[in-house]
């Protein structure tokens, strides 16, 4: 969106199409259906079916066909291609990277492209990266912030060395986008940090938590801590009392759910039942000639629960708080020796632990953002996915 010549060439679409090529031609090279068999990949296949059903029992048969089609599709092949082509430890480290990249460019954009104003605001903060607000960005980059430190403890001198820049970076951006949401978050990966990488000694774990912590203190804007601080009285705020403040959203968001307990007002949905559904009961309390609001869910968890009905939220809390737990089992599964063996054996003895605290810090901000069906969490279940097939592969080979 910034460069024309890269929007002319389509390089998403193009990049995709070569690679689901390259799967077909090429079914060899892939990881193979094994790792569509780990339970994050279950999980992921489990939505777009859900999703599917959802369509024709929801409010609207063409707005969640629509969105199916041009885009949660388009995500969830995103997610199974990347599990099909993790068939090694190399292939984890290589997605990790590349993620970290993309956090790169966000910082980047965020930094340098895009300034902090207090529009709209108290403080000082980022507004819209053209795709994204400063909301989106903050669980962007806090997901980042995880993968960056996979890469800083598993890469060489000049891996290391670009790692360490990125977070700083990442703490800087995550104080630019004045989001609530991220700092919070960030507190939870912080703590996340101290109490699950009881393989890495207490100093280091607090030296990392404290060089991400001090770019944050010193780089915040203007009135930042002073929005920070609203988080300690949230009946002061307008998001408690406000009909499209996100309390009320949310509750209605349980009343859409509860009504529609099996599959949910339909993907995508949840803006039309605020505007023009008969039966919401923002609808049926509008007063006639003021604005009326097609609100967004704002949060995740209700968007999930709202859309796609009570087993869309049973699986939405399966994926983001399951996989946190479940990731600690691996790891303890794995042997101790591992932590100063290879390369592969020292990525996939650290994998799980960052990828659990990638999803702390996923779970806490994604109550402030309507990420169910975007493309952030469905990545984790891939890398997830990966390295439940690469050690398993690992194991059963050192035997």
């Amino acid at each position: 969106m910034h460069f024309p010549i890269l929007a002319a060439l389509r390089p998403g679409l193009v990049l995709v199409a070569l690679a689901l090529l390259f799967a077909i031609s090429s079914p060899k090279q892939l990881a193979g259906s094994a790792i569509l068999k780990t339970w994050p990949a279950r999980v992921t296949i489990a939505f777009l079916v859900l999703a599917c059903m959802s369509a024709p029992f929801g409010i609207s048969l063409g707005g969640s066909g629509s969105f199916i089609l041009s885009d949660y599709s388009k995500t969830i092949l995103f997610a199974i291609l990347l599990m099909l082509s993790i068939r090694s430890a190399r292939d984890l480290y290589t997605l990790a990277w590349a993620y970290v990249i993309g956090t790169g460019v966000l910082v980047w954009m965020s930094l340098v492209l895009f300034h902090v104003s207090t529009k709209g605001s108290k403080a000082a903060r980022l507004g819209r990266l053209y795709a994204w607000d400063g909301n989106d960005v903050g669980v962007l980059v806090l997901v980042g912030l995880a993968m960056t430190l996979l890469t800083f403890q598993t890469s060489r001198r000049w891996g290391r060395w670009l790692s360490a820049v990125m977070l700083v970076g990442i703490g800087v951006t995550v104080a630019r986008t004045g989001s609530r949401g991220a700092f919070l978050g960030f507190i939870a990966m912080g703590l996340a940090l101290l109490f699950m990488l009881k393989s890495i000694s207490v100093a280091k774990r607090i030296g990392v938590v404290a060089f991400a912590s001090l770019a944050v203190v010193l780089f915040a804007p203007q009135g930042y801590w002073d929005q920070m601080a609203t988080l300690t009285s949230p009946r002061q705020d307008y998001n408690w009392s406000e009909v499209d403040g996100r309390k009320q959203v949310a509750l209605r968001g349980m009343q859409y759910m509860l009504s529609h307990p099996f599959f949910g007002l339909g993907i995508n949905n949840f803006p039309k039942a605020e505007c023009l559904d008969p039966e919401s009961e923002k609808v049926r309390q509008h007063v006639p000639g003021t604005r009326l609001w097609c609100t967004a869910p704002h949060n995740s968890y209700v968007q999930a629960g709202a859309e796609l009905g009570i087993p869309g939220l049973i699986l939405w809390l399966g994926l983001v708080f399951g996989s946190i737990p479940a990731m600690m089992r691996l790891r303890r599964r794995l042997p101790a020796a591992w932590a100063r063996g290879t390369a592969e054996e020292r990525l996939l003895y650290l994998a799980p632990l960052y990828l659990g605290v990638a999803m702390v810090g996923f779970a806490v901000s994604a109550t402030f953002v309507g990420f169910a069906w975007l493309d952030t969490v469905y990545y984790l279940a891939a890398m997830m996915a990966g390295v439940y097939f690469v050690t398993a592969r690992h194991r059963s080979a050192v035997r």
